[in-house]
C-alpha cells in the first residue's frame, strides 16, 4: 500500500515513528511535512494530503496532530476523502470495513505506540464490505444527505 503522511506540530514526533513502521511492513510511505515541531496550522497539512490521496487512486493517508480531531475535520472538508479519527484497532478496522475510510488519523497527545501499531494493522487489513454500506458512503459523497422523514 502507498501512504501519504502529515501532520501538525503537535503530531511531529510520531511522524517518524510511523513512517518506520509502515516501511518495515513493506508499503511505500510518502513525507508531506512538516519537517520539524516548529507551529504550523493544522488544515494546510491535512490539505496536503488529502489532494495527495485524491490525486493518486488507490493510495491512502495518515493525518497525526495534537488530539486528531482538528486535523480529521480538515481533511473531511474535501470532497472524495473520508477521514476517520480513530482510538484502536476496532475503529481503525470499522472505518474501513464500512466507511471506506482512505485517510486514518489520530492524536498524539491521546494514543501510544502500542495502540498505533495495532490501527495501523487493522486499517491496512480490512477491506471495505460494500454491500449495503457502499450506499451509504455514496450518501456521504454527494452535497447533502438529505432531509429525513
Amino acid at each position: 500500500m502507498k501512504f501519504y503522511i502529515a501532520t501538525d506540530h503537535a503530531g511531529f514526533v510520531l511522524k517518524s515513528y510511523v513512517i518506520d513502521l509502515l516501511q518495515d511492513r513493506g508499503h511505500e510511505v510518502v513525507d508531506l511535512g512538516p519537517q520539524n515541531d516548529s507551529r504550523v496550522d493544522y488544515p494546510d497539512f491535512a490539505n496536503k494530503c488529502s489532494h495527495a490521496v485524491l490525486e493518486d487512486q488507490g493510495s491512502f493517508g495518515i493525518l497525526i496532530c495534537g488530539t486528531g480531531i482538528g486535523i480529521s475535520i480538515a481533511a473531511n472538508k474535501n470532497r472524495g476523502i473520508r477521514a476517520a479519527l480513530c482510538h484502536d484497532a476496532y475503529t481503525a478496522s470499522m472505518c474501513r470495513a464500512h466507511n471506506d475510510a482512505n485517510i486514518l488519523c489520530f492524536g498524539e497527545r491521546v494514543v501510544g505506540k502500542g495502540v498505533i501499531e495495532s490501527m495501523i494493522d487493522a486499517f491496512c487489513n480490512t477491506s471495505f464490505e460494500g454491500g449495503r454500506h457502499s450506499e451509504r458512503v455514496a450518501k456521504i459523497e454527494c452535497c447533502s444527505i438529505g432531509k429525513i422523514d
